[in-house]
């Protein structure tokens, strides 16, 4: 039997690299706590949430008005600060990105503890509305990479419990699908199993196998430095994870916004398979508004692989005119290629009710 909990944990992080022995008796860093203030609110350095909570914001504007802004939700384990390269190279395209440390990440409230898909995709809905206020009439897009990408389709389809927020597109870069449904018999029991130590914690370090989330090296090496990546997981924010990855390929059918999905071929966190059932569920009705782009040299992290450059101008160019064919031509025939096999099994995705 494969060492599902640990093989889970890391699969899903999507953004740690393998960290040294030393990680395992490391201390998490100390997170400033600044006192709650009064919310909602777009502040210089955080967005305020509703209750008060702040989530630490960056961003990267272009010189002058913006043609477009991009709301970005980074992956599990990590924070804003995965989107610091495309963000630089969308607003030297005119495009601006903001992006802020989801609850329990990074340096948000609670960290290492999960919030609950509702009150993420709340957040990300507040957050939209804040920024369509600090930039009326620009066109606004939500970007969700990994979990980030999960978030996404949640809050997008209505399927949260939590307020839509009014964009203009979804940009999903390797959305975490990978729910129960299409989980193994044994890893759905390792789950199980984790819910009865909740608190336990688990360290990459503890991996059977190599897991390669990126061809990018000094990058991986570079995030395993990083003090505010989480490199322990507790057990209880795993199956927080896996609830909301079943929740967001169940909510495929509702997702009726404008869609780019991209997906790298080399992927070894997110498996194809859901990835593929996720595509085909969408809803037929909105097939004009969906592209789907597949990377054959893309790992999971595509927005900071070595071959970056393609994703990161696709999206851009997207954004730009979503009818034509991508720069990098990766959407060519891409939506078969990807749901060949699974169109036939879309109709096993059934309607969940709203989570908590």
């Amino acid at each position: 039997m494969r060492l599902v909990v640990l093989c889970l944990a890391v699969l899903l992080a999507g953004c740690v690299a393998a960290p040294s022995s030393r990680d395992l008796a490391a201390t998490p860093p100390s997170i400033a706590t600044a006192p709650a203030a009064a919310g909602p609110a777009l502040a210089a350095d955080d967005v305020i949430a509703a209750d008060g909570a702040r989530l630490p914001l960056r961003r990267w504007l272009p010189p002058g008005e913006p043609r477009a802004v991009i709301l970005a939700l980074h992956g599990f384990n990590d924070y804003s600060n995965a989107f610091a390269a495309p963000g630089t190279a969308w607003a030297a395209a005119g495009i601006a990105t903001y992006a802020y440390d989801q609850r329990g990440f990074g340096g948000a409230p609670e960290r290492g503890r999960w919030a609950g898909a509702r009150q993420l995709a709340g957040d990300a809905a507040e957050a939209a509305r804040l920024l369509r206020q600090r930039h009326p009439g620009i066109p606004l897009y939500l970007l969700g990479e990994s979990m980030g990408g999960a978030i996404a389709i949640l809050a997008a389809s209505g399927r949260s419990g939590a307020p839509v927020p009014k964009v203009d597109g979804v940009i999903l870069v390797a959305p975490a699908v990978w729910g129960r449904a299409t989980m193994s018999v044994f890893e759905r029991v390792g789950l199980w199993l984790a819910d009865f130590l909740p608190a336990i914690e688990w360290s990459p370090n503890l991996l059977p196998v190599q897991i390669s989330p990126s061809d990018n090296i000094a990058m991986l090496r570079a995030l395993g430095a990083d003090p505010l990546v989480i490199k322990r997981t507790r057990a209880d924010t795993l199956n927080g994870l896996v609830d909301l990855m079943s929740a967001a390929l169940n909510a495929a059918p509702w997702l009726d916004a404008p869609v780019l999905l991209l997906y790298g071929e080399r992927d070894e966190i997110v498996p194809r398979e859901p990835m593929a059932r996720f595509v085909a569920a969408l809803p037929s009705r909105a097939r004009h508004r969906e592209r789907v782009a597949l990377y054959p040299k893309g790992y999971h992290m595509l927005l900071r692989d070595l071959g970056a450059a393609a994703p990161i101008g696709d999206i851009a160019a997207w954004i730009g005119g979503s009818a034509a064919a991508l720069p990098s031509g990766a959407d060519a025939d891409a939506r078969r290629r990807l749901t060949a096999e699974t169109e036939r099994v879309a109709g096993t995705i059934s309607a969940t009710a709203p989570i908590e």
